[in-house]
């Protein structure tokens, strides 16, 4: 059974999982990205409004971490741990399925839509520089 704590943790931590992938793309992959395109004075102009920014880009490689840690751990939780603690392993209780429903069906699509923000920003922060060295030898 889940109460209603339980279902205020599931917000919390899918909100978390967001930011934890966004704040790897803003740090990380979209600069990079922007200056592909040849947009480097967009990107100089938000170190400037925002110079935070490239001490978070000094350490991607831990923000990577932390951010799959917390984005792996909220999967788990939403996909394996959280169906096993109410009743049947249906997500909800009997009586009252529409608030669990519509918090399960959030966390979910939450924790998927971090994943793809996550691994986007992984590929252009990690992959694409050698890729394109590798394309221009």
């Amino acid at each position: 059974m889940i109460t209603p704590r339980r279902a205020e943790d599931s917000h919390l931590s899918a909100c978390l999982t967001l930011f934890a992938s966004v704040g790897t793309l803003v740090c990380c992959a979209l600069p990079a990205l922007l200056v592909l395109l040849g947009l480097g004075a967009a990107v100089a102009s938000t170190l400037s409004a925002a110079p935070w920014l490239a001490a978070l880009s000094r350490h991607k490689e831990l923000v990577f971490a932390l951010a799959g840690v917390v984005i792996g751990g909220n999967a788990w939780y939403v996909f394996r741990v959280a169906p096993r603690l109410r009743p049947g392993g249906t997500g909800c209780r009997s009586g009252d399925d529409g608030p669990c429903v519509a918090a399960s069906r959030f966390s979910r699509l939450a924790v998927v839509i971090s994943a793809v923000i996550y691994l986007t920003g992984f590929a252009v922060a990690f992959l694409l520089g050698p890729l394109l060295a590798s394309v221009d030898r």
